[in-house]
């Protein structure tokens, strides 16, 4: 489940009016939080090196309408910026596809977005394949754009093949090939609503990063290309309910437990002739998980998982007769991860990732012996190029701490002396060129959003590409004053694990409690929340109005080793959440914490997380909010669900323990329940699951759908009202509010509150269940007024209004707790 957290921004904003009066420099309010241009300033993506390293091209938003991407080049000797394409100008502004739309939601890092999302460089330098609004055009770098498709059906996955001789693309489930400056050819038939040929199936896309599904060889001579039968697959009717309208869709979705789509390799030439299909063995209920070409095109490699991921086969196939044969096989105890680190070289010897030692590490493996080019109790990330001429290989990985990322080179025979290339105290991410001579890495930390720099092979800085300075005219500059910093710290779990904590507070005054924001997601495979990353306006946001934001990475999250996350193995709800308590009880020891006012949040895991630690510590939190989450495991998808619970039907079973449905009757604290109308990954049915069984056995929640979203919920308008959402529950649950005509008094246990009335401001303190008015003309406490606690035997309303003076006092029945 790869995490949406919290629904593309950075976290949630919440109540507390502000206590005191505001200081002369800028306060973020919700809708400068979500508005354009976007405070983290310019945020580059899917960042590449044309072939000859000249140019370095990006997606950027658009400075009035931060959610659509144009493609912009910047010149890498000089720093010169301009605009390639402009996807206003160039597009058709027609609507995506189905296919097109869901191909997005599940690639995260353009879900939400409009305009340009992807491109492709061809080889020569000269063009850019782009796509825009489900057309293909190519352009020039003079700023000239050629339409190559104009058909009423989108067109997907296009790509320039590794030579340069061909345009690509699936359109209505069929592969087409198009010679450059000649005509398009189909090269498969017999697409359907149930057959397809070149798109990644459902949960390959979504669980295992594999995001195509055909692959050129590198001397344009074939094309591997999967054929995906959906026909076994059941089907569930997903309501795109809209506020226009509503649509149906028979969406094939493979629940867990139940059959996945068959899938078949061919290989075939660019005219689709020569087809042979790829011996991929007689178990046909496997994944096919990853394809590679050899250097010189000969090899096709395959990368086959088992249904229940405990096994993972490298095949080595011959592209002319289809035969396979397994050279590599990893196998687990509980499941083996997938990993994009797989690179043949040029002597027929290849780089693998190996989680064999209990953490991940580079190999290089030459006719059966593998070699480890890095060790330790740390993990290797992703490879990011490498240089055969010189031996070299280029990754990324946490070394030195699990809170940051940073950038290495390592030689091919010399195992274990891996050198850091940049520096302590940033999360960095690279992309090289294919020489693997210049590096383009974007670095970040809590105090800075996303910086980008070019850089030499030794990792020297060359040329800024973005500074993003938080000075002058950036757009957080007005806030900087009050960004306060994120302070890291470790605790012990239950068995002694140490577990990565960070928290940000408002400045602290002596004898004071503060209520605490918790953020979690906790599952396998993604959403950390601890690492020294920029995390967004919306965290300084709370922390201006009073709020404690609090985070802690619990055993079974990632980037800690296999042992690590494999306490979440059929045991989901469990652990995850004992760590998280774990965490609570500390917040609960510091002098700072307001132990009563602690509220919590999470979005799709992490929504699940919400509910479990309601149902396992009624009365540990104030409120809690969850966020499209998985109630009832047996309603996700095959691939991941499997990976860590096994399948339903297995004796015993691991499902029952971890579904949340079952167990929501023992829900006794406040709980809001959000969920987007159209969402395709966690489907709606989990939302309704939950709430049916709250409502038959009296078990109060509150409840926000929203039409037409997806498991992202946000966009313009919708983010500023999913928001007040959360801030007016957490106003109403966490905090006492007091309605008096159009004035409202938001007041928390054991604190202070305000209310502006016509005679100045009233300062009400509250001593346990006493309310006291203070007078607006002399600040001075007359005494109290009246006694409005609700333990003293009264009944709602039975305490009636009361004057005193300019003064009211109000009756208990004006109390939302």
């Amino acid at each position: 489940m790869p995490p949406y957290l919290l629904c593309g921004a950075a976290i949630g904003a919440l109540l507390l009016m502000p206590l005191v009066p505001a200081h002369a420099q800028e306060k973020l309010t919700l809708e400068r939080v979500f508005a354009s241009p976007d405070l983290s300033g310019p945020q580059p993506r899917a960042l590449k090196l044309s072939p000859d390293g000249s140019l370095v091209t990006l997606l950027k938003p658009r400075a009035d309408e931060k959610e659509r991407l144009d493609l912009w080049a910047i010149d890498s000797r000089t720093g010169a910026e301009r605009m390639l394409v402009d996807s206003k100008k160039t597009g058709s502004g027609a609507a995506l596809s189905e296919a097109e739309k869901m191909q997005r939601e599940r690639d995260r890092s353009v879900a939400g977005n409009t305009g340009i999302t992807s491109y492709d460089w061809s080889p020569d330098g000269k063009s850019i394949l782009v796509p825009v609004d489900g057309d293909l055009y190519l352009a020039a770098l003079d700023g000239k754009v050629a339409r190559l498709t104009d058909t009423p059906d989108g067109e997907l996955n296009g790509v320039v093949s590794p030579r340069g001789g061909f345009v690509s693309f699936v359109r209505g489930g069929n592969l087409f090939v198009q010679a450059i400056g000649g005509k398009e050819a189909q090269l498969t038939q017999g697409a359907c609503d149930t057959i397809s040929w070149g798109v990644a199936e459902f949960v390959a896309q979504e669980e295992m990063d594999r995001r195509t599904g055909y692959w050129w060889s590198p001397d344009d001579a074939r094309i591997a290309v999967a054929r995906v039968d959906e026909s076994p697959v059941g089907i569930v009717t997903r309501t795109a309910i809209g506020g226009e309208g509503t649509k149906t869709y028979q969406q094939r979705y493979p629940a867990a437990g139940t059959p996945n789509a068959i899938i078949d390799l061919f290989v075939m030439k660019p005219d689709g002739s020569g087809q042979v299909q790829v011996d991929l063995g007689k178990d046909k209920d496997v994944y096919l998980a990853r394809v590679d070409w050899a250097k010189d095109g000969r090899t096709l490699y395959v990368q086959r998982e088992s249904r229940d991921q405990k096994r993972l086969d490298l095949l080595s196939v011959d592209p002319v007769t289809g035969k396979a044969r397994v050279i590599l096989t990893e196998t687990a105890k509980s499941w083996v991860n997938l990993s994009n680190n797989f690179h043949p070289l040029k002597d027929g010897s290849f780089l693998w990732w190996s989680e064999k030692t209990g953490h991940g590490h580079l190999y290089h493996v030459r006719g059966g012996k593998w070699t480890a080019l890095t060790s330790g109790d740390w993990e290797v990330r992703d490879v990011v190029g490498v240089d055969e001429g010189k031996g070299l290989v280029y990754f990324t990985g946490n070394r030195e701490t699990p809170l940051e990322q940073q950038l290495y080179v390592a030689p091919l025979g010399k195992p274990g002396a891996a050198r850091a290339l940049t520096t302590a105290g940033w999360w960095n991410d690279a992309v090289m060129d294919g020489a693997a001579s210049r590096i383009v890495i974007s670095r970040q930390n809590s105090d800075q959003p996303k910086q980008v720099y070019l850089a030499d092979s030794a990792g020297k800085q060359v040329q800024w590409l973005s500074q993003n300075a938080l000075t002058g005219a950036h757009p957080y500059a007005p806030y900087v004053a009050s960004h306060v910093k994120t302070t890291f710290g470790t605790i012990r779990a239950a068995d002694g694990t140490t577990l990565h904590t960070k928290i940000m507070t408002p400045p602290i005054e002596p004898g004071k409690r503060y209520p605490v924001f918790m953020i979690h997601y906790g599952g396998p495979g993604g959403g950390r929340q601890v690492t020294n990353t920029w995390s967004g306006a919306l965290n300084q946001y709370l922390v201006d109005r009073g709020w404690i934001v609090f985070a802690i990475d619990n055993r079974g999250t990632p980037d800690r080793g296999k042992a690590f996350e494999d306490h979440l193995y059929r045991a989901m709800g469990g652990v995850e959440v004992d760590d998280q308590l774990q965490g609570v009880a500390w917040l609960k020891s510091q002098p700072f914490v307001d132990p009563k006012r602690i509220a919590t949040y999470g979005w799709s895991y992490g929504g699940y997380m919400s509910l479990k630690l309601l149902e396992k510590a009624p009365g540990v939190f104030a409120a809690a909010i969850a966020g499209a989450p998985v109630t009832k495991w047996e309603l996700y998808d095959t691939h991941y669900t499997e990976r860590y619970l096994g399948q339903p039907q297995d004796k015993p079973s691991a499902y029952p323990a971890s579904d949340a449905v079952d167990e929501a009757v023992k829900i006794a604290d406040p709980l809001l329940l959000i969920h987007g109308m159209s969402d395709d990954n966690v489907v709606f049915d989990n939302a309704t699951a939950l709430m049916a069984k709250m409502q038959r056995n009296a078990v109060p929640f509150e409840m926000m759908a929203y039409p037409g979203q997806t498991h992202r919920v946000g966009g313009p308008g919708i983010g500023v009202h999913l928001w007040r959402t959360i801030e007016d529950f957490l106003a109403r649950r966490v905090c006492r509010r007091i309605r008096r005509g159009n004035n409202i008094l938001r007041h928390c246990k054991r604190s202070e509150a305000i209310q502006r009335s016509s005679q100045g401001w009233l300062r009400y303190a509250r001593n346990d269940d006493i309310i006291h008015a203070v007078s607006p003309t002399n600040g001075q406490r007359p005494g109290p007024k009246a006694d409005l606690s609700r333990n003293k035997g009264l009944a709602s309303g039975q305490i009636t209004q009361r004057r005193y003076g300019a003064h009211s006092v109000i009756s208990a029945s004006e109390w939302s707790v």
